[in-house]
């Protein structure tokens, strides 16, 4: 199951070592929908290799705003503290699976 990601607990999951990916989301947004049962799959299948959750943006404002984002839904992958990839918009499950194994 995708990690809850907010703005109190993200810097210990940054600090893990491991990629982390956050799917930056909103309820309200359709694409977001698309998007979460993949998030949830992908979080599944790398456990234990990455960390991969999913921050809502309308509770944590802080997060979004650091990151810059600007659409949803966004993914950021992040590796080492940097953002070192994302995707904006909706994608197909193999397009964040390519990201991630490139990175793992």
């Amino acid at each position: 199951m995708a990690l809850e990601i907010t703005d109190s607990n993200v810097e210990g999951l940054l600090n893990e070592g491991k990629l982390v990916v956050i799917d930056f989301w909103a309820p309200w947004c359709g694409p977001c929908k698309q998007v979460g049962p993949v998030i949830e799959e992908l979080a599944a299948e790398y456990e234990g290799k990455a960390i991969i959750g999913k921050c809502d943006i309308d509770e944590n404002p802080d997060l979004p705003a650091t990151y810059g984002i600007r659409n949803i839904p966004t993914v950021l992958f992040i590796k080492n503290g940097e953002v070192v990839d994302k995707q904006v918009g909706a994608a197909a499950k193999n397009v964040y699976k390519g990201k991630i194994d490139s990175l793992v």
